[in-house]
C-alpha cells in the first residue's frame, strides 16, 4: 500500500510539474525581434493561363495573394519584407514579380537551408495547390509556368 502511494505520489508531481512549465513557458526565438542587415531578391515568373489573361484585377489579386503566402510561412515570415510587381504582359501571358527577403547575416547554412531557391518557391507552389484563384482554376499548377531565380 505504501509503495502504490508514492508511485502514485510520484506521478501525480510528475503531471503537476509538466502542466506548469507547459503554461509558463515562452519560446524566447518566436518573439526575438530580427536585425535584418542582407537582403535577398528572388524573381518570379509566372505565365498565365488563357482563361485568365482578360482578368483586370489578377496582378493585384496575386500581389496580394503573394504577400498574405509569405507573410503566414513559418519558416520565412520573419524574413519576408515586400513583394512587387516588375512586368505584366498581357501580349505573352506572364507577370513578374520580385520578391524581397531581409536576413540577419551572411551565414551559409542559412542561406543554403532557408533562403534558397526551392524553399521559396516550394511555399508559394504549396499554396496554389492548396487553394486556386477564383476564375482562374489552373493558375501556378503547371511546374512549367512558373520560373524561378535568384
Amino acid at each position: 500500500m505504501v509503495l502504490a502511494s508514492l508511485f502514485l505520489g510520484f506521478v501525480i508531481v510528475i503531471i503537476i510539474s509538466l502542466c506548469l512549465t507547459g503554461v509558463t513557458y515562452v519560446d524566447e526565438d518566436e518573439n526575438e525581434i530580427l536585425e535584418l542587415s542582407s537582403n535577398k531578391t528572388f524573381l518570379v515568373m509566372l505565365k498565365i493561363p488563357e482563361e485568365c489573361v482578360t482578368e483586370e484585377k489578377l496582378p493585384d489579386l496575386l500581389t496580394k495573394r503573394i504577400t498574405d503566402v509569405y507573410s503566414s510561412s513559418p519558416a520565412l515570415s520573419r524574413y519576408f519584407t515586400s513583394v512587387e510587381i516588375i512586368d505584366f504582359s498581357g501580349e505573352n501571358s506572364t507577370i513578374t514579380y520580385h520578391l524581397h527577403f531581409g536576413f540577419p547575416s551572411e551565414d551559409h547554412n542559412f542561406m543554403k537551408y532557408v533562403m534558397s531557391e526551392e524553399l521559396v518557391l516550394g511555399v508559394l507552389q504549396q499554396d496554389f495547390h492548396d487553394q486556386n484563384v477564383p476564375g482562374c482554376e489552373t493558375l501556378g499548377l503547371d511546374p512549367a509556368s512558373l520560373w524561378f531565380s535568384e
